[in-house]
């Protein structure tokens, strides 16, 4: 005997086994049941709780000068000849971004202006590959 005549006798047989024994039995929708069980019972839900923030609030005058003085007693006075290396300057602004946004810096920032590099940039090359 081939194997493709054993073949041809035994593939209907086992598919008839296999039919009877899912189907007529019930073993499918036993499995199917018990699997949709267990879909329902163990779901694990994720809960994110955010930490509450405090309010921001407006720093008065007095305080701001407070916390500048404070600072300069920290690096010592002597450390800069007692030179005030924030006189004039003034607090960062904080950005009301989003998450997932970049931050661009503040919206009055000109930021730096970088248009005499582009202009010369062909000497500065030039002064690099020289050295």
């Amino acid at each position: 005997m081939k194997k493709s005549d054993l073949k041809n006798i035994i593939k209907p047989l086992v598919k008839e086994c296999i039919h009877e024994v899912l189907l007529e039995e019930g073993l499918l929708s036993n499995v199917v049941s018990e699997v949709a069980k267990g879909l329902n019972s163990n779901v694990v839900v994720e809960q994110k709780q955010r930490a509450p923030q405090p309010a921001p609030k407006a720093a008065p005058t007095q305080d701001l000068a407070e916390h500048r003085r404070k600072l300069m007693n920290a690096i010592n006075k002597d450390a800069y000849n007692g030179i005030d290396i924030f006189e004039g300057t003034t607090p960062i602004k904080e950005a009301a971004s989003t998450p997932g946004t970049p931050d661009l810096g503040a919206p009055d920032d000109a930021g730096v202006d970088i248009s005499s590099i582009i202009g010369t940039s062909s000497k500065i090359w030039e002064r690099l590959k020289q050295d």
